[in-house]
Formats: C-alpha cells, structure tokens, sequence
C-alpha cells in the first residue's frame, strides 16, 4: 500500500486547502445601487471586480429610498450603496476595508465614507488629508464611530 499522506495533520491541512470557501465567497457577492447619472460608481464597480468581487450594478432614482429601507443615516450617505455579505458599504471604501469588516463582523449595519472625496477608488485626484470611514450603528441617530482612517 503507498502511503499518500505524511500524517493526519497533514491530511487535513490539504483537504482544508482544496475545499471550497462558501461562506467566503459569498461574501464577495454584492449588489451596488447607484443613481443613473453617476460614472464614478460603474468606476468603483470595476474597482471592486478587479479584486475578486462579483457585483450587479442595480441603477436607480430611489437611492435614498434604499438608504432609509437600509437604516443608513443621511450624515453618512454616499453616492451609492453596496451590500455585501449582510452589510451596506456606502462610498468608495477600499477592498482591504470591506474585506476587513466581512472578517470581523461587528454587529453594526455597515460602513461608510460619506460623499465623494477625491483620492479613493473610483475618484480620481489625489487626498489632501486622512479620510474616516465611519461605522454605520444598528441604533438610529447614534453618534457614528471611525471603523478605518485612510491615510
């Protein structure tokens, strides 16, 4: 009989690697909302398919509708909304953040970089200054908490 496997740890370490992923994979998944008009959303769409994302791009006139439905608070509003593995990414949050909040998973709604600040993907220029990414909190009218700091 040839012996295929050094050991038991060995072994499973291998089967660790060649199974899939599910729950991860699923969360790579997501829905962006975006209004009709805006480019830079389809810019940060491409964005997020570059690094391993798989997103359907729903336009829409009612995004304010689907921030309100979402439990996002106006202050924390950006010009589209993600979900992504049980959470709502507003703005241009980089990958590394998303992929930081689907690993934790706080018990918080979602992320947010407000607006439409320069210098984050899908928004060409450069930042002029550190960028908060804020927590989006299950409480309504809650004092928002930094999640990240772009520098």
């Amino acid at each position: 009989m040839i012996k295929i496997f050094a050991s038991p740890l060995m072994f499973t370490i291998l089967v660790g690697l060649l199974m899939p992923l599910p729950v991860f994979a699923k969360a790579l998944d997501g829905k962006l909302y975006k209004n009709p008009e805006c480019t830079c959303c389809e810019a940060y769409a491409d964005y997020l398919k570059s690094n391993g994302f798989k997103i359907d791009i729903i336009t829409s006139d009612e995004l304010q509708t689907v921030n309100r439905k979402a439990g996002v608070p106006q202050a924390l509003e950006g010009c589209h909304a993600l979900f992504i593995g049980g959470y709502v990414v507003q703005g241009h949050v980089p990958v590394d953040v998303i992929r930081s909040l689907l690993s934790k998973r706080p018990n918080i709604v979602g992320i947010s970089l407000p607006g439409m600040p320069l210098g984050v993907p899908g928004m060409e220029g450069s930042r002029s200054e550190p960028l908060s990414i804020y927590e989006i909190a299950t409480i309504p009218n809650a004092k928002p908490k930094v999640f990240a700091t772009l520098r």
